[in-house]
């Protein structure tokens, strides 16, 4: 029997469905609903939360899975930047999350994989003028999630900037948890005060997230629901790590970003992709229980 499946399954939303059968693992995704990924089940333990409500309403922002944010991670003040002297207006994290992905091709060669793209139209351009193109390959293998991602230029003139970022839900009831991360500060956006990081985050009471300020390198693990411990590894172009929740709800979202809120405006730390080039990055979650 071969030890990878693609399948796509039509509910409210098609949704592909990645298997590995030796490792017991899973991965769902929904390109209709802005690429996410809405499932994450490796060793045999699903990783990810998700409201199952926001996610068929299609004018909802999803709370769960995995939600692509770009060409912005977080909000801008004004929810506005200015641009070669024109204002532009974007929601928060961005136009991806809320765009209708096109599927490129799937594989179960050595992997159980799906590719999908977005490209820069009408309704993008009224809130970020670049023209882009995103293709992401979500690959399962030897029980770990692969996000295998290219930023595309296709300006001639022009370089494009953005700061890409992902919005991870993983499921855990607890919202104190300990995190193996060699940052030494955070900066608390519900005082707006910089604190020094000891290992610990307790989100409770907590409305505003909190973002670890200084890793050297570009790896975070931490506990979940059913005794396991996730671990994500990501490209250096990823600077940041968001930790975030909601009170009630049994979630921890755990974020790598490429810099933080309010930064098209700032300036200071844009990732600028020249024209025809292509940024490469990647980030894969494994699960140790």
């Amino acid at each position: 029997m071969h030890p990878y499946e693609v399948n796509s399954i039509v509910e409210k939303y098609t949704i592909y469905e990645l298997t590995e059968k030796d490792t017991d693992s899973l991965v769902r995704v929904c390109p209709e609903r802005g690429g996410i990924v809405i499932g994450c089940q490796l060793n045999g333990l699903e990783l990810f939360y998700l409201d199952q409500e926001t996610f068929e309403n299609p004018t909802a922002n999803i709370r769960g899975g995995n939600p692509i944010l770009f060409p912005i991670s977080g909000q801008l003040e004004n929810r506005s930047y200015e641009w070669d002297g024109q204002t532009y207006e974007m929601a928060n994290h961005g136009v991806a999350r809320t765009s209708v992905w096109e599927v490129l091709g799937t594989g179960t060669d050595g992997e159980a994989s799906i590719t999908i793209g977005l490209r820069a139209n009408e309704e993008t351009k009224r809130s970020y003028p670049f023209n882009f193109e995103l293709i992401f390959t979500y690959a399962l293998k030897n029980g770990e999630f692969h996000i295998r991602q290219q930023y595309r230029n296709h300006s001639a003139e022009k370089a494009m900037p953005f700061y890409a970022g992902f919005h991870p839900y993983f499921r855990s009831e607890s919202k104190k948890l300990s995190y193996e991360i060699d940052a030494t500060r955070y900066l608390d956006y519900n005082d707006f005060v910089e604190k020094p990081f000891n290992g610990t985050i307790d989100l409770t009471g907590l409305v505003e997230s909190v973002t670890l300020l200084d890793p050297k390198t570009s790896e975070v693990s931490f506990p979940v629901d059913g005794g396991a411990r996730v671990r994500l590894s990501y490209d250096d172009v990823f600077k940041y790590v968001v930790v975030w929740s909601v009170e009630g709800k049994p979630f921890v979202c755990v974020e790598p970003w490429m810099a933080m809120n309010n930064e098209l405006q700032r300036k200071d730390e844009l990732v600028l992709v020249q024209p025809g080039d292509t940024l490469h990055a990647n980030m894969t979650i494994s699960c140790d229980r």
